[in-house]
């Protein structure tokens, strides 16, 4: 059957500048990280917090992130790299592709928390601002899929099927549902969503945050009954559903017994940084600060006015004193 329209995939997904390896997934991984930070930069700063607060506190959540990654792909299939004939030194290899999306959240918050606790800030508070960040960070990295030729689904005859010509790995080559293309589109509508109810509801407390993984598991479930790659099943279901439906769950209790506690959002996101701070040539500059010069200003006037009346009247008084003197010598003389 041939077919009018289909997405092709890549004919290599890494090009080699001399000895250097560059590698599509990669370079998906590193594009989305910078997205996120820059997006969640920007709604820092709107937050009250600090320019370059984000991405001091990314080099902490970054690596862990990674490391969670890949630990939840290793462990969730091990006998991909620990069964017989299998080579164990190539669940190192991060590049071949393999990062789970639930282990990099759950480590990369560690590390988000120990950059948050360095400097003061409120963990929640971080994460609400990063959140949509890190749904378009997934959105691009769902990209590194296509360059590997991975995670696909079922076999279709739409016209956008996702053709596969490998043949490594147990690959059979064909058209099938492009998942990744889907989880990429379902990311970016996330991102969207929880801006919007950012805005509209004024979300605090880790509830963005809380909203961004609700939405995504939702995606993620249907997306992942799509997917054909070996995967361990549990009564029936693939074990990244059971675990999308767990996560969902716990998102959306802590979303319900948030509002109730912490009602409202966070007034001040970052120590030292008062509420009326502005951006200005890239520094910041402090609104009450000002005002406090000025009204000090304006207080130690009156004081200056009245130490120099004082000043005057007692320079009268000496005079007075000094002719009461004169004239005293001038009787006792006469």
């Amino acid at each position: 059957m041939e077919y009018l329209a289909y997405i092709p995939s890549p004919s290599r997904g890494v090009i080699h500048l001399g000895p250097i390896p560059l590698r599509g997934y990669a370079f998906c991984i590193i594009i989305g990280v910078f997205v996120a930070v820059w997006l969640g930069n920007k709604r820092w700063i709107a937050r009250g917090g600090r320019t370059g607060t984000v991405a001091d506190i990314a080099v902490w959540a970054v690596p862990f992130g990674l490391v969670g990654g890949r630990l939840y792909h290793v462990i969730t299939d091990y006998e991909l790299y620990f069964s017989q004939g299998r080579d164990w030194v190539d669940a190192f290899k991060v590049w071949q592709g393999g990062l789970g999306i639930w282990g990099a959240i759950a480590l990369g918050a560690v590390g988000a928390w120990i950059g948050c606790r360095r400097r003061g800030i409120p963990l929640p508070a971080y994460a609400d601002a990063i959140a949509p960040g890190i749904a378009l960070a997934q959105a691009i990295g769902r990209w590194g899929n296509w360059f590997n030729q991975e995670l696909y689904g079922r076999e279709t005859h739409l016209p956008w099927a996702l053709h596969i010509t490998s043949s490594e790995g147990g690959r059979v080559p064909g058209y099938y549902h492009p998942t990744f293309l889907y989880e990429s589109l379902w990311c970016i509508g996330v991102a969207f969503l929880v801006m919007w109810a950012d805005r509209r509801f004024t979300l605090g407390h880790g509830r963005a945050f809380a909203l961004y993984v609700a939405a995504y598991c939702v995606g993620r479930g249907w997306i992942e009954y799509m997917r054909v790659d070996d995967a361990h099943h549990i009564l029936g279901l693939r074990l990244n559903d059971w675990t999308a439906m767990i996560v969902f769950l716990l998102a959306v209790l802590y979303i319900v017994l948030s509002t109730k506690k912490r009602p409202g959002r966070e007034a001040v996101v970052e120590p030292g940084v008062a509420e009326g701070d502005v951006e200005a040539d890239g520094e910041t500059e402090t609104v009450e600060s000002a005002e406090s010069a000025v009204a000090a200003e304006a207080k130690e006037a009156p004081e200056a006015e009245a130490s120099s009346e004082d000043d005057k009247s007692e320079a009268e008084d000496e005079a007075a004193d000094e002719v009461k003197d004169e004239a005293g010598s001038g009787t006792k003389q006469s």
